[in-house]
């Protein structure tokens, strides 16, 4: 298999806006030499994982076009949700590594030490700083929940609380759910229905089948994406009792749901345009199909013993094979549900 049939997922500017931008659009420092080089912006973005944040503002967005599609968007709901998501998505992130680092999960030989620099068990982040930033941005949520709250009543908190639980579940508390085989249909949750369809909720203060439909297939890419995450460092969770999905199903069995995740998102779009729910111009995701199909491929079979020449982020192979093809698929359906919300008329069924 050869690198060159793997998409790059682009290189790392030192400083500046274009850093910035860099620490969206590339993958993670692997060496420390180039995370002392960066600048603090571009550090921070980097240790909390800002090329997966990508995600979290790709919901925000399909949700304020949904809810401009049925002519009930609001310009200050949809900017404090975006924000709002990618915060949260963050905290996630940097509580991982705490909370993962204090446990003793995050050894030398781990995955998560592999792929790139740790921030804390580098030096780049202090255990205080991390759970300094940790704190501004928990404050930074309750306060945009606490207006969502105000703006639309017990809905937002019920809403806000789940989130949290759901939060906190993941990695924070005791018995996390991604040590329970739970973690993956949390994320499906979450950045499916919570994020979008909770998210239209918040911008418009009314409630929408569509937008929970139109959600269905952003869950089922991001579940893709930790799937893949999990079967890659299936070995080293089994290791340390962390009874992710890969580890309970096995890697053939995780292999094969993961498949029927990424051939899931392109259905859901079909039904949903043939019954109405989205306009056809969502089909316009199918230009992902080829990345797609790669997923699949890549799926189908166990991952290489050593990572191909110029590969960038080895041990993640099915991890990043999934997010490349999310990454397309997601920014597609933003196109297709654009042209939506300019043409809402335009439907099938």
């Amino acid at each position: 298999m050869s690198g060159a049939a793997t998409p790059a997922l682009g290189k790392h500017p030192q400083h500046g806006p274009f850093a910035w931008v860099g620490a969206f659009t590339g993958f993670y420092p692997a060496q420390a030499d180039e995370f002392a080089g960066l600048d603090p912006v571009t550090r921070f973005l980097y240790a909390s994982r800002s090329v997966i944040l990508v995600i979290s503002a790709q919901s925000a967005v399909m949700a304020g076009l949904l809810a401009a599609t049925h002519r009930r968007f609001e310009l200050v709901p949809f900017v404090l949700v975006f924000a709002g998501f990618v915060v949260l998505h963050a905290i996630s992130n940097l509580s991982n590594d705490y909370f993962g680092y204090r446990r003793g999960h995050d050894t030398p030989d781990s995955p998560r030490r592999r792929y790139t620099l740790h921030p804390i068990a580098s030096g780049a982040v202090t255990p205080r700083l991390l759970a300094g930033g940790l704190v501004i941005l928990g404050a930074l949520a309750v306060a945009i929940a606490g207006y969502f709250v105000a703006l639309r009543g017990w809905p937002a908190l019920l809403l806000a609380v789940v989130g949290a639980i759901l939060l906190y579940a993941y990695d924070a508390a005791p018995r996390a759910l991604k040590e329970l085989g739970l973690g993956e249909l949390a994320a499906f949750a979450v950045w499916g229905p919570l994020m979008i369809g909770g998210g239209y909720y918040v911008i418009t203060g009314r409630l929408s089948a569509e937008a929970f439909v139109a959600s269905l297939p952003v869950g089922l890419g991001v579940a893709s994406i930790l799937v893949g995450k999990h079967i890659d460092q299936r070995a080293f969770d089994t290791s340390q009792q962390q009874r992710t999905l890969p580890v309970l199903l096995g890697e053939t069995g995780a292999r094969r749901l993961n498949q029927l995740a990424v051939g899931g998102m392109y259905a859901v779009i079909v039904v949903a345009v043939a019954a109405g729910s989205l306009t056809p111009f969502a089909l316009v995701v199918f230009v992902a199909a080829p990345r797609g199909l790669r997923a699949l491929q890549v799926m189908s079979r166990p991952a290489p013993s050593e990572p191909p020449p110029g590969y960038v982020g080895w041990p993640l192979w099915y991890h990043r094979v999934c997010l490349v093809h999310n990454r397309a698929f997601g920014w597609l359906y933003i196109g297709g549900l654009a042209l939506g919300a300019i043409f809402p008329h335009v439907r099938i069924g």
